[in-house]
């Protein structure tokens, strides 16, 4: 240290002598204690599965009374939590809103709360101040306070010696594989994902019955961590076994989503527990910035009251299924969870599997049941001691009084009574503290009945203290009793690596308006608008003719149906474009058909829609509705064999919305006809059903044509309906004749 002469002195400067430290002295004295203070204090979980914040709340809580009372200010709790807590009130805050119902960061939250507590899966909603705020300890609390007061585990001074608070909790559950927990002290860490209470509690037993179990029968009962905002675990065996046997490795979650048609948007409703959906938004932003997502138009955040939902609205022709995969690919929709089971064992870290976990658990569980029961044997044991005191009085009351009023001095009643029934002082003290008006045989009777009860209680206790068997049932029974009160089914849903579609990247397909034309004999023709506005008149090859033209677009998918009760499908981006003068491309070829075989039917087909079906006409007079559903396949197909029944040759084919059923003209090979609505033709879940009679035909007779868009062509159209099936036909009249002739050069 420096000084200085007086003023107007030449200055003079001391400095105090140099101590020299040893390093290893300087880490040991200065920063080991800060070391073991943030492992030890703050950072990693112990065996009852809270950290000491957690550990004090929660006590505060309990102690405030809030278990059975009603919801109180969140500023209260924080202001009494900092008499065991004095690491400032926001971080007391921040603690106590992890553990609210309100913020789903728990499956089994600890407090019951009231108002704005933020969520987990995002970090823009913020929790309200804690003035504004209530809370209260849930009933789920019963099972990590019970034989607290029992002397079940060790109570210890606060950090300036005022109040006693526990050690740690007395949970009647394995609480450390049930509440996720993340910490990071000095030199370690720690992360622990949440598992389903049911399975734990099922795997508790399963050790407590059988400790040598083998950590396959574990893995079967455990499936898989569960967290409480869903998601699919992708199952890997043998990853999942390193995790479970060493307490180290990770697993992939991924998000779960639905795809609405109707809107052609994906709603995401459940995320990775380990990422927020700000994260995924951002990622998103600067993908479709990048033009490297341009499957989707729009993308927002559509939380509400009914949950969790965010939304990708996608153009038209995208399919599903692929843009997730390159999702889950590209942004945090799928992550990874790291797994670190660092636990402290007796103020010391240690990382362990399940099964090791478990067995301290147990041990740790072991040593507060018996706590409690030796609390209660010796309070039993005590009330006793005081009613065989009663015992003794109940053979001469009159003599007790007599000693009591005989007395002169009141410090010479405890004697007078113990030497006058042979009793100890404290059941001297209990004699003479009964009122008056209890010194009378039938309360002295009714109290000395209960001897008999105490007796069998407490040969009850000491027998479970003498065998650890007896002990472990206690503890199956009350984890079944956890099970059944709070147990609730799995959240997070498993999926095997096996079993998930990958899809390879494809290019970048131009999406625009065209024309579609399918020629009788087979020929296909995609042509662009800008193409028929020079030419529009098809051409087709000599002897064939026009059977399908409508409008799509270029990522659209269409099927073809052949008369041979096949279906195929493709995509209308892998035709090149032509010109309507041209013939066009020969589908059977294209496509492989068998030989001989040719399309009757083409039809745009993105998706198999609910309520809407494939209508089929035979020559032989019968048909058939069958529902598009039929035809979704767990994969896509180029090619579905048995598309419909090849009983007989088909005469048309048609597609239904349920809800907007349509008349089908049907003119026989005699020139009769009849109109019926597509409804009347019953509808079968069976692709190759042969269908049922719809027209009566004589023999060598066949249905040659059906037409769906009949109206203004035929001038009788109104004669030939029929309400019933089978109908009979009615003859075509002759201008109709020709108009039929007409139109069936036309298509």
């Amino acid at each position: 240290m420096a000084r200085k002469k007086k003023q107007n002195e030449e200055t003079e400067v001391v400095y105090a002598p140099i101590v020299l430290q040893p390093i290893t002295e300087t880490i040991e004295k200065n920063y080991m204690p800060y070391t073991m203070s943030v492992i030890v204090s703050r950072a990693i979980p112990e065996i009852d599965g809270f950290k000491p914040a957690h550990r004090k709340l929660l006590y505060t809580m309990y102690k405030m009374g809030l278990l059975t009372g009603p919801r109180t200010k969140s500023a209260n709790i924080v202001g009494a939590t900092m008499k065991l807590n004095p690491h400032g009130d926001q971080s007391i805050y921040e603690t106590m809103v992890r553990l609210t119902k309100g913020n789903e960061t728990l499956l089994h939250p600890f407090i019951d709360s009231k108002g704005s507590f933020g969520k987990q899966y995002s970090s823009d909603m913020k929790y309200a101040a804690s003035r504004y705020t209530e809370a209260k300890l849930d009933t789920f609390c019963n099972e990590i306070f019970n034989g607290i007061d029992k002397d079940a585990v060790d109570m210890v001074d606060n950090y300036d010696g005022t109040m006693k608070e526990p050690s740690l909790l007395p949970t009647s559950f394995p609480n450390v594989l049930i509440m996720p927990n993340s910490g990071i002290a000095v030199g370690m860490a720690s992360d622990i994902c949440s598992f389903n209470l049911a399975e734990i509690c099922d795997a508790t037993i399963a050790i407590l019955k059988k400790p040598d179990i083998s950590l396959d029968k574990i893995m079967d009962i455990v499936k898989a961590p569960d967290f409480p905002g869903g998601g699919q675990i992708i199952y890997d065996r043998e990853q999942m076994r390193q995790i479970y046997d060493t307490g180290d490795g990770s697993f992939k979650i991924r998000s779960r989503y639905t795809y609405d048609p109707s809107d052609n948007c994906i709603d995401i409703i459940q995320i990775p527990y380990s990422t927020t959906i700000e994260q995924i938004l951002n990622k998103i932003s600067v993908l479709v910035k990048d033009g490297k997502l341009k499957e989707i138009t729009d993308f927002r955040d559509e939380i509400d009251l009914n949950g969790f939902k965010l939304t990708l609205d996608l153009r038209k022709g995208v399919d599903p299924d692929k843009l997730m995969q390159k999702l889950f690919r590209l942004t945090p929709l799928e992550n990874s969870f790291k797994c670190n089971f660092n636990i402290l064992i007796e103020s010391s870290p240690r990382q362990m599997g399940i099964v090791e976990i478990l067995s301290e658990w147990i041990n740790f569980r072991m040593s507060c049941v018996r706590r409690e029961l030796m609390f209660d044997l010796q309070k039993k044991k005590d009330k006793l001691h005081l009613l065989k005191a009663l015992g003794k009085i109940l053979l001469d009351i009159d003599k007790a009084i007599r000693i009591i009023r005989k007395t002169e001095k009141d410090e010479d009643v405890i004697p007078n009574l113990e030497k006058g029934f042979d009793i100890d002082e404290i059941q001297a003290n209990f004699i003479a503290d009964i009122k008056l008006r209890n010194l009378n045989r039938e309360y002295i009777l009714d109290r000395i009945s209960e001897i008999e009860g105490l007796q069998k209680e407490i040969e009850n206790i000491e027998a479970i203290l003498a065998d650890e068997l007896k002990l472990k049932a206690l503890i199956i029974s009350q984890l079944n009793e956890v099970k059944k009160k709070y147990g609730q089914p799995r959240k997070s849903q498993i999926i095997y690596a096996d079993n998930i579609e990958t899809y390879e990247e494809e290019e970048e397909v131009e999406n625009y308006p065209c024309r579609l034309v399918l020629s009788k004999e087979g020929y296909f023709k995609k042509i662009t608008f800008r193409s028929l506005q020079g030419n529009d008149e098809q051409r087709f090859k000599e002897g064939d003719g026009l059977r399908q033209v409508f409008d799509a677009e270029n990522k659209d998918e269409i099927i073809f149906f052949t008369d041979h009760g096949q279906m195929y499908r493709t995509k209308v981006s892998e035709f090149e474009n032509v010109k309507a003068s041209v013939m066009g491309e020969f589908i059977p070829v294209r496509l492989g058909m068998d030989p001989d075989e040719k399309p009757v039917f083409m039809n745009i087909q993105n998706e198999f829609k609910e309520n809407e079906n494939f209508v089929f006409i035979f020559e032989n007079g019968k048909g058939v509705r069958i529902p598009q559903k039929a035809y979704e396949t767990s994969s896509v197909r180029k090619k579905l064999k048995g598309a419909f029944s090849d009983a007989s040759p088909v005469a048309g084919v048609f597609t239904e919305n349920e809800k907007k059923p349509f008349e089908i003209m049907l003119i026989s090979s005699d020139n009769k006809a009849v109109v019926i609505k597509s409804s009347l033709i019953p509808k079968k879940n069976t692709r190759t059903s042969v269908g049922v009679q719809i027209m009566s035909l004589k023999a060598e007779q066949k249905i040659v044509k059906a037409y769906s868009d009949f109206e203004g062509t035929f001038e009788n159209a109104k004669g030939y309906r029929k309400l019933k099936i089978p109908a009979t036909g009615v003859a075509l009249t002759d201008r109709d004749v020709s108009a039929e002739i007409l139109k069936s050069d036309e298509t």
